[in-house]
């Protein structure tokens, strides 16, 4: 038991030099565990902000703001910028067919594909408004539930302000604010 015992104190004070050398092995993990986080957050944040779109301007400063030319898509006078163009609001009688009548309010805003086409819209601004007008009075309350009422809305919008500013090329058609009483 002696024998034991003395082991025992002998193991301990060895343990107690040893300690040193495991206690700074167990520091160099942990450095090297924090510094491989970190990387993995950085290039984790820059992947996200590269697949967001956030990373784009910076890309396209580095290859000379070619990246969106090279793609096939045309630049636009701006250097490949949307431009927009608002609406004014709109408020019409919905077709309820003799129930209580219903309102919608819209406003919109058109996705031109470049600066030049905001004359032409101007110009036949009158025959935009006639059109949506009569598309929108005819409309039932249950044409716009549902983001497939809100899909097939957009795009009768697009047709008919396609037709009325015919060589202007119209991309989209945004819902800024719509409203259903």
């Amino acid at each position: 038991m002696a024998e034991d015992d003395e082991e025992v104190e002998a193991g301990d004070e060895e343990g107690g030099d040893g300690g040193e050398p495991s206690s700074e092995k167990g520091g160099k993990k942990k450095l090297l565990i924090i510094v491989a986080l970190l990387l993995l957050l950085i290039v984790g944040g820059l992947a996200a902000a590269y697949f967001t779109g956030l990373m784009d301007p910076v890309i396209a400063m580095i290859t000379g703001g070619k990246a969106q030319g090279e793609a096939g898509t045309e630049q636009t006078e701006e250097g490949g910028r949307a431009v927009f163009y608002d609406l004014q609001e709109m408020l019409v009688n919905l077709n309820t067919g003799g129930r209580k009548s219903s309102f919608l309010k819209i406003r919109v805003s058109l996705e031109l594909e470049s600066q030049a086409d905001i004359p032409r819209i101007e110009s036949v601004m009158p025959r935009i408004v006639d059109n949506f007008q009569t598309y929108l009075r005819e409309l039932r309350i249950d044409d716009l539930k549902g983001s497939a009422g809100m899909y097939r809305l957009r795009e009768e919008l697009l047709v008919r302000v396609s037709a009325a500013a015919a060589p202007a090329k119209i991309k989209d058609v945004l819902f800024k604010e719509m409203l259903v009483q």
